[in-house]
């Protein structure tokens, strides 16, 4: 309890000194639950003789275990946590200081503390980890029903004022856990206080104790179990009560484990990633019922459809009613995918169900499967729990069998703060804040995922990683192009870093050296990205405002060496269109594959294509690319769809309606991500001679590409042509914009369209509270 108290006892409450083992030699083995248990009943024997050669009262006063001790979980140098309860009215005599001295002459370390029931209900309201504490709490000797009013009081306080004491408990953790670090990446692992440590473990039983959430009890117990039969062994080998493992200790741990050195930080790396897992996943749980409040008559948790086969409910991704896993193999990613987005639970049964039940993905992945990849890898910081969770499941060998040879890989280089795979999965989430400066941000996002895979073996790593990140680039599905990208970002990826650091960029060899390596612009950005991205998910110190600026500069030299060539004007689009506009728009729909196509062609107008836009997003149809291009007085756009095939006549009668006004379209709903980047807007002055060239790059929602188009027509903006693509979770739009019957617009009409679809775009700022 750490609570002074004692009537008149002058010892200390806490005997200084090297302490004997509590049931045995420091140098006895201690493996099991079995031998913590006789280690507990030595403990209760030697306090309940000390209180039965006091004169106690028979009633009214009781000795009880908390903590660790009332949980039984005594290592080989615990102190004992006891306290001496006793009711209001029972007036202690001098016996009270005389029980702790039988205790103190065995040698063993105690802290103890004397209370009356009302004091320690009243403790236990104000500081919360005396609540925590008191929860544990078990019957050493004395009077039994005042032991039992005891725990039932405080089990009675602590569910009835969980909801509001919880968020103070969860500051509590998120401090711990920043100021100590995770057990799964500690070089010096502390098995207590770390995040995925003891500490976790008795927080998650207290969150259980509350009713409100419940855990995977078979794993959490089984966690905890191996943490203490490491420290009981920890302990013995050190002689001492200690929490962390210092690298001299692990030699000792293996023999005691039977296991290599390595093996045995790999089993401790992994207990404490379990652990760290389940935390996480149950603090999200009781944020998910701390904000919600179920009606009354409601039994079962709302299904929210999100996606195809997806649902949400109370705060976790599950599957939608009527899902069949084994006919849809992209289920695991798409249920992936939108957790991450959404910074939401994937619920780990759902996620072991699709593992077992999806079928494979056919090789090479198609386009939607690759997508669905990319937008979870750039999901941001919701990825870190999905991915845990992929992991948790076993579904990350089925998506990435070269996973294995990173996990839980500790880093050669004391500058990083995690293990390799959790650097990787750092690494994602810092490049998906950089997708808006590059072209590719799918590439860019498939090259973090692999920049690190060959570490683990003998060569060198990012040589080693080359053909595997090619190897996996192309089954996943990208184009060789791609492929080449991929490989060389992996291969090269710590080329910028090292070069501004090592060599002057005024000498002419210096870009001669990078140009040899990197082929063109798209690389050099990627690469740059790709080296911050690396660098911020290192450490701090590893992106510091220097070294970002050498980097920045190399960078800059290099992609002005290169000579961007972003052409003149819009590429070829299609065949030559009819010399008369139709009569009324032509819709053709064609399917094959995973691939549908609408095209469209008819009499070209100002607000044509926000018009088409507007009939595609009322079918719930996401657009995956657009070309759209003119010739004459006529129209004709391409339209790229990922969904079900829509009806020619649906189409017709959707666009029939709209244009009648007879139709209410969701035009102005702002389509914003639950972790919306702010949008790219830019104009390419350079781009055309006969058209003001506007570039837009947006998180990929259903209506951006609508509204886009539909601000540009109520500035009565003619789009001559229009070039849309999606990569990964990124829109990249290029639109060549003229004034009707004229040509490129003046440069206070482009700013102002500039200006208005990044407004509309824009994420709309909080609301205020007054």
């Amino acid at each position: 309890m750490g609570q002074p108290g004692g009537d008149g006892d002058p010892r200390p409450h806490r005997r200084a000194g090297r302490r004997r083992p509590l049931g045995g030699d420091s140098a006895t083995p201690v493996t099991d639950v079995e031998t913590r248990a006789e280690r507990t009943a030595a403990a209760d024997t030697l306090c309940v003789a000390a209180f039965e050669k006091v004169e106690a009262p028979v009633t009214g006063v009781a000795l009880v275990a908390v903590g660790g001790y009332g949980r039984g979980e005594l290592a080989p140098c615990s102190d004992l946590d006891v306290v001496l309860v006793h009711d209001d009215d029972v007036r202690l005599g001098g016996w009270a200081g005389e029980l702790w001295y039988p205790i103190w002459d065995s040698g063993t370390r105690l802290d103890h503390a004397v209370r009356a029931l009302p004091q320690m209900t009243a403790a236990a309201g104000t500081d919360l980890k005396v609540a925590l504490g008191l929860l544990d709490t078990r019957h050493l000797a004395g009077d039994p029903n005042l032991t039992l009013r005891l725990r039932t009081t405080m089990l009675t306080q602590w569910r009835r004022d969980a909801r509001r004491r919880l968020p103070e408990l969860r500051e509590m953790v998120r401090a711990r856990h920043e100021q100590v670090g995770e057990l799964a990446h500690l070089s010096v692992p502390d098995l207590k206080e770390a995040a995925g440590g003891l500490r976790d473990a008795t927080i998650l039983r207290a969150l259980v104790a509350s009713w409100l959430v419940d855990v995977p009890h078979p794993q959490l117990r089984a966690g905890h179990r191996s943490l203490l039969d490491v420290r009981d062994r920890l302990h013995a080998l050190a002689g001492r009560a200690t929490d962390r493992i210092a690298p001299e200790h692990w030699p000792g741990l293996a023999h005691s484990l039977g296991l290599e050195e390595a093996a045995t930080q790999q089993h401790v790396r992994e207990v404490g990633r379990r652990l760290t897992h389940l935390s996480r996943l149950t603090w999200r749980r009781v944020e998910a019922v701390q904000g919600r409040r179920t009606p009354v008559g409601v039994r079962r948790p709302e299904l929210t459809s999100i996606a195809p086969g997806v649902a949400l409910s109370a705060g976790e991704v599950v599957l939608d009613r009527g899902a069949d896993p084994a006919a849809d193999p992209l289920l695991l990613l798409r249920a992936a995918a939108e957790a991450a987005e959404r910074d939401v639970v994937l619920a780990p049964p759902t996620a072991a169900r699709l593992v077992r039940e999806c079928a494979p993905i056919p090789e090479p992945w198609p386009r939607a499967a690759r997508q669905l990849l990319v937008r979870l890898l750039a999901a941001g910081p919701g990825l870190l729990a999905v991915w845990e969770t992929l992991d948790e499941t076993g579904a990350l060998p089925r998506l990435l069998p070269e996973w294995e040879r990173i996990r839980l890989l500790p880093h050669a280089s004391e500058i990083h703060r995690f293990t390799v795979d959790r650097h990787v999965v750092e690494t994602c989430i810092e490049a998906s804040a950089l997708i808006r400066d590059v072209a590719r941000p799918d590439v860019l996002m498939v090259a973090a995922l692999l920049h690190d895979i060959g570490k683990g073996g003998p060569h060198e790593h990012c040589a080693a990683g080359e053909p595997i990140a090619r190897d996996v680039a192309a089954r996943i599905g990208l184009g060789r192009e791609e492929v080449e990208t991929v490989a060389t970002l992996v291969r090269w990826h710590l080329l910028l870093a090292e070069t501004a650091t090592t060599r002057d960029p005024d000498d002419p060899a210096t870009l001669d050296h990078l140009v040899r390596r990197i082929p063109d612009v798209t690389t050099a950005r990627l690469l740059l990205a790709l080296t911050e991205a690396d660098a911020r998910a290192t450490a701090p110190k590893a992106w510091s405002s220097w070294r970002a600026g050498l980097v920045t500069d190399l960078a800059r030299r290099l992609i002005a060496r290169l000579d961007e060539d972003e052409g003149t004007g819009p590429p070829a689009l299609g065949t030559a269109l009819p010399a008369t506009a139709p009569a009324s728009p032509e819709f053709v729909v064609e399917s094959g594959g995973d691939d549908c196509r609408v095209t469209v062609v008819a009499a070209d107008r100002v607000g044509l294509l926000a018009d088409v836009a507007a009939v595609l997003t009322l079918q719930r149809l996401p657009v995956r690319t657009v070309r759209a291009w003119t010739e004459g007085d006529v129209a004709a756009s391409v339209w790229s769809l990922d969904g079900d095939v829509p009806d020619v006549a649906v189409l017709r009668q959707r666009y029939d309606a709209l244009t009648a006004a007879r139709l209410g379209v969701p035009a102005r709903a702002r389509p914003v991500a639950p972790r919306d980047l702010e949008p790219r807007v830019a104009l390419r002055p350079d781009a055309s001679r006969e058209a003001t060239v506007l570039e837009v790059r947006a998180a990929d929602r259903t209506g951006v590409l609508q509204l886009t188009l539909e601000t540009l027509a109520d500035l009565d903006i003619w789009v001559r042509s229009a070039h849309a693509d999606t990569l990964g979770p990124q829109a990249v739009d290029v639109f060549y914009l003229q004034e009707s019957g004229a040509g490129a617009l003046s440069d206070t009409r482009a700013a102002a369209a500039a200006h208005a679809v990044r407004d509309a775009l824009s994420p709309p700022a909080p609301a205020h509270r007054g």
